[in-house]
């Protein structure tokens, strides 16, 4: 994984699968803890706001069809359609 963050939701707050592989990779988790967790810890209240805004930007894309049902078959043409409806979002 080439990020040094993983902002992820309230599902990926496991200690042995998610949390331990990703501190000894170096990386910095930044996941809410469950309600139920035993030793709440820290996280980054902000960073983890800025999610939001990457999920609504998932979602806008999505609406365009050809993206959604991913009609171009090669990587590249794949990459340059999602590129293209980028902007036109961005742009909007």
């Amino acid at each position: 994984m080439e990020a040094d963050t993983l902002i992820a939701d309230k599902a990926f707050d496991a200690d042995a699968r998610v949390l331990e592989p990703l501190a000894a990779a170096g990386k910095t988790a930044v996941i809410p803890p469950r309600t139920n967790r035993s030793s709440p810890r820290d996280y980054d209240r902000e960073l983890y706001g800025a999610r939001h805004l990457i999920e609504n930007f998932f979602a806008k894309i999505k609406q365009f069809r050809a993206i959604a049902t991913r009609y171009e078959k090669t990587a590249r043409n794949f990459l340059a359609a999602v590129q293209l409806v980028a902007s036109v979002v961005w742009l909007n």
